[in-house]
This record gives C-alpha cells, sequence and structure tokens, in this order.
C-alpha cells in the first residue's frame, strides 16, 4: 500500500529515487502513466494490469474512452526499479508532468503520484479551498462503517 507524501530529487542522470517503503509493492513490476492532473501514476504490474482490462472493456467506438486509452495506454512505460531503488522516467513524461529538478511521491493506494512541486502547490491549494464548500465531497460518501 503506497501512503504519505515525499520530495526527492532527481539524480544526475535523471532518476528518481522511490521511497524505501515503496519498493516492495514494486518488486513484481513498475508501470508509470501520463495521469489527468498533470501529473504521473506509477503502479505495480498488477494494478496496471486491471486499469488495462478496464480500459479494453470499453466501447472503442466511445470517443470519451478512445481519448482515455490515449491519455494512459500511449503514454505506458514499463520501467525497472534498480538496485538502489530508482526508476528512469522516460523524457516525455517527465515533460508532460513539468518535472525537473524535484518531485513530490504522493500515495494514493494501489498506486503513487509524482508531481512537480508546483503543480502539487496548485492542486493542494484547490484541496484546501474545499474547506470552505464542504457540499464538494458530500455525495462521496466516505464513511467508516
Amino acid at each position: 500500500m503506497f501512503l504519505g507524501q515525499f520530495v526527492h530529487s532527481f539524480d544526475d542522470k535523471s532518476r528518481l529515487t522511490v521511497p524505501a517503503k515503496y519498493r516492495e509493492p514494486l518488486a513484481g513490476g513498475v508501470f508509470v502513466v501520463q495521469g489527468p492532473d498533470k501529473n504521473l501514476m506509477v503502479m505495480t504490474a498488477e494494478a496496471f494490469e486491471a486499469v488495462y482490462q478496464r480500459l479494453m472493456a470499453m466501447n472503442m467506438m466511445d470517443p470519451l474512452a478512445r481519448s482515455l486509452r490515449r491519455l494512459i495506454l500511449g503514454n505506458a512505460a514499463e520501467l525497472e526499479l534498480d538496485s538502489a531503488g530508482r526508476i528512469l522516467i522516460p523524457q516525455a513524461l517527465r515533460e508532460t508532468a513539468g518535472l525537473e529538478s524535484e518531485a513530490v511521491l504522493l500515495g494514493q493506494g494501489d498506486y503513487f503520484e509524482v508531481w512537480s512541486p508546483a503543480n502539487w502547490k496548485e492542486q493542494a491549494a484547490g484541496m484546501q479551498a474545499a474547506a470552505d464548500n464542504p457540499e464538494r465531497y458530500a455525495t462521496l460518501n466516505l464513511t467508516t462503517r
């Protein structure tokens, strides 16, 4: 399970260190895809397979389904976690997410997100503004029982 928030720098070879607590779930494979919010999503092989199966079950004649496939599958990359726990994110994906020297890694349960600090700051500010608008999350039914 991927939880928490971390800030890591890219090394001189453009590799990103994955937090130690995130590495074990990635031992079976690492997939990175473009996220919907100027970010990246890093998934285990199992999580990526579940997303892949859902995408392939969508009607290919539906323009929205085709667009989502292009976003996720057209930009997906299978990566390897090196012996030091680093991944090399393809340059095109780094550019799409605005990643330069630093990245914010944000746990999302079955996957984690990679954000540029500037994009994450903007996203976080929008989430904090939701405190002024409690109705925004009211329909999501987040309960403990």
